[in-house]
C-alpha cells in the first residue's frame, strides 16, 4: 500500500487528475490508477507486448497497425516505441492509434512518464511533439518508420470510424468494474470488426464480462498469468477466415 496523497494540481482537460507519491497519476472520476502501481512499464511490456506476440510479428516488411483503448499516459505507446525502435526491419512501418476520450496535457504526460528512465527519449519526443489543446485527431510522425494516432474522443465512435485492418489491439481502459463501457458488448464488437484475420488483442482485465464480450464478438480466448502476481489476464485472435 502507498502513501497516497493527492496533488493539489489538476489537468485542465481533465479535471478529475490527481496525482500520487509525487508522479503517479490518478482519475477520481475513474477511481483508478493510470498504469499499474508496481511498474506500469513492465506491465505494459507483460501483458501488451508479449500478449501479441510483439515484437516477433511486426519484424516483417509492410506496415504493422496496433489500436489502442486507453492512450492515458501514453506509457503504452512510449514502450512500444523503444521496443519497436530496437527490433524494428529497415523500411517497415508502425502506426500506433489510440482512442482517448479524455487527452492529457502535455506537461502531464511529461510528468507521468519521468519514473522511467528507459524511456526518457521516446518521453522528451512525444511531449515536443503534443500538441497544447489535443483534440480532433492528433497525428504524429515520431519519425520516419514510427506514426502515433490519437482520436480524441468516445472510443466506440473512434474504432467505428477508423479502418479496418488492425494487426494487434491494446485494451487498456481504466478497470471494467469502474468504467464498463470502454469494455461493452458493442465496443469489443467493434473491436473485432476492425481487426485484420489472424490478427490478435491483449489485456490485462479479466472479469468475466469481458471474456464473455470477447468471446461474443468472435475472438478466440486464451488465459494467461498477469502481471506482478494478479492471476489472469487474457488475449486472443481473430479467425484467418470465417468458418
Amino acid at each position: 500500500m502507498t502513501n497516497s496523497i493527492p496533488d493539489a494540481g489538476t489537468d485542465p482537460e481533465s479535471p478529475s487528475l490527481v496525482w500520487h507519491d509525487g508522479d503517479m497519476p490518478y482519475s477520481t472520476d475513474f477511481g483508478d490508477h493510470f498504469y499499474c502501481q508496481t511498474d506500469g512499464r513492465l506491465e505494459c511490456s507483460h501483458v501488451f507486448l508479449a500478449g501479441n506476440g510483439l515484437p516477433q510479428r511486426w519484424q516483417q516488411p509492410g506496415e504493422f497497425r496496433i489500436g489502442e483503448l486507453g492512450f492515458g499516459t501514453g506509457l503504452n505507446a512510449a514502450e512500444t516505441w523503444r521496443q519497436w525502435k530496437a527490433t524494428r526491419l529497415p523500411g517497415c512501418q508502425l502506426h500506433f492509434m489510440s482512442f482517448e476520450l479524455y487527452p492529457m496535457q502535455a506537461d502531464a504526460i511529461d510528468r507521468a512518464l519521468s519514473r522511467w528512465p528507459e524511456i526518457d527519449a521516446e518521453r522528451q519526443q512525444l511531449v515536443a511533439l503534443w500538441p497544447t489543446a489535443p483534440e480532433g485527431t492528433v497525428s504524429l510522425q515520431l519519425d520516419d518508420q514510427t506514426r502515433l494516432t490519437v482520436v480524441c474522443g468516445h472510443a466506440l465512435e473512434g474504432v467505428k470510424a477508423s479502418d479496418a485492418g488492425f494487426d494487434a489491439w491494446f485494451l487498456d481502459g481504466f478497470a471494467p468494474s469502474r468504467n464498463a463501457d470502454m469494455w461493452s458488448a458493442e465496443i469489443l464488437q467493434a473491436v473485432h470488426d476492425k481487426t485484420a484475420p489472424g490478427g490478435s488483442f491483449a489485456t490485462y482485465a479479466a472479469a468475466g464480462f469481458v471474456r464473455r464480450n470477447l468471446t461474443a464478438a468472435g475472438f478466440k480466448i486464451e488465459r494467461r498469468p498477469g502481471f506482478a502476481g494478479k492471476r489472469e489476464m487474457l488475449c486472443g485472435t481473430k479467425a484467418l477466415s470465417a468458418a
